[in-house]
């Protein structure tokens, strides 16, 4: 079997774990490929560079693949997804000024999304009151579920982001640096972000992305639509690899060994303990709360990572809360073919 040399781009996230273990364990070697995994500094110039070819494919926001296919955001080019990389694994993370303030101001448990957003209007309301600048919170794209996250939990207190909080477009690498300076009051990010911002003292874990919205489509691994079919070949064995991934990252016995590969200075360049940690959903707090243990905080099965065309539905109406889209049925089949299960299930065959 011919050896095929594949540039896959990828951010430092837990939910790259897939294509790490496939990289670094031998998996990927075993199927053919020599896989180069090259870190990006933010989503937007991953993005790009698959489009233009300088890589091969890409770990990718699910709205951002829709997006890209769509034209919407400043560049057209289609994207297949023929398979996913991860559910959940994003948490809401608060300074740990901010979340002093509103634990004074809440009228119940803070850990009731109802009660933690009616406890940020309340602090909207006196900032405004006393003519001081709007809250400023951070989603790492504007096309990604995170932004959703955030409009939907601030929603259910009436508080409009864009509107009365600002809204920042802050990479996730750099988000505690964010939280840390006073740039950002609360982000939205995926793991490890967010226990890190914990660990530094700066910031209060909110809320985990599994409260707000259960099996939360996050990362896909996307292709440029048109070398799905031309390079058939290279997207076979690359999901085959990344099925035998799946299945060695979902046994617990194997947490420890991808929290180490995980941790790699060129990969997520962060303690092995908290990785894995992450991986069993032990979640640090903050705000002097117990870890709290969350099943399914983040997931690679086989079940979690299979595409289906019905993601886009649910993709398109978050979008269309967030006014990006306005959903037609022009629309929905376009966005529909970002999801190719074909393809996976002729890896699998």
């Amino acid at each position: 079997m011919t050896t095929l040399h594949l540039r896959v781009g990828f951010m430092p996230l837990v939910d790259a774990a897939l294509l790490v273990a496939a990289a670094d364990s031998g998996i990927a070697q075993a199927h053919g490929l020599s896989l180069e995994l090259v870190r990006e500094v933010s989503w937007s110039n991953l993005r790009d560079r698959l489009h233009v070819r300088l890589l091969d494919a890409a770990h990718m926001l699910a709205p951002a693949a829709i997006a890209s296919t769509l034209g919407i955001g400043g560049v057209t080019a289609p994207m297949a997804a023929p398979i996913l990389l991860n559910l959940n694994g994003n948490a809401l993370t608060v300074s740990a000024r901010r979340f002093e303030e509103m634990a004074r101001v809440a009228n119940g448990d803070l850990a009731d999304p109802v009660v933690s957003a009616q406890a940020l209007a309340t602090l909207v309301s006196a900032r405004k009151a006393s003519g001081l600048p709007p809250l400023a919170f951070a989603a790492v794209f504007g096309f990604s579920c995170h932004t959703y996250l955030l409009r939907d939990w601030m929603a259910l207190g009436g508080v409009r982001l864009g509107e009365d909080v600002r809204l920042e477009i802050v990479p996730p690498v750099r988000t505690v640096e964010a939280l840390a300076s006073g740039e950002v009051d609360g982000f939205c990010a995926g793991a490890p972000w967010n226990t890190l911002a914990v660990e530094a003292g700066v910031g209060a874990i909110l809320h985990c992305g599994v409260d707000l919205m259960p099996d939360c489509l996050e990362k896909v691994l996307a292709w440029r639509a048109d070398d799905v079919e031309r390079r058939s070949e290279a997207v076979a064995r690359l999901n085959a690899a990344l099925i035998e991934a799946s299945h060695w990252a979902s046994d617990e016995a194997n947490w420890p060994s991808l929290a180490r590969l995980l941790a790699a200075p060129d990969r997520l360049a962060a303690p092995a303990a908290l990785i894995e940690a992450i991986l069993r959903g032990e979640i640090v707090q903050g705000g002097g709360r117990p870890i709290r243990r969350v099943p399914s905080y983040i997931r690679f099965d086989a079940a979690a990572i299979h595409p289906d065309p019905a993601h886009a539905d649910l993709l398109l109406a978050a979008m269309a809360r967030a006014g990006q889209v306005v959903v037609t049925p022009n629309l929905i089949e376009r966005a529909r073919a970002v999801f190719v299960p074909l393809a996976l299930e002729a890896a699998t065959g």
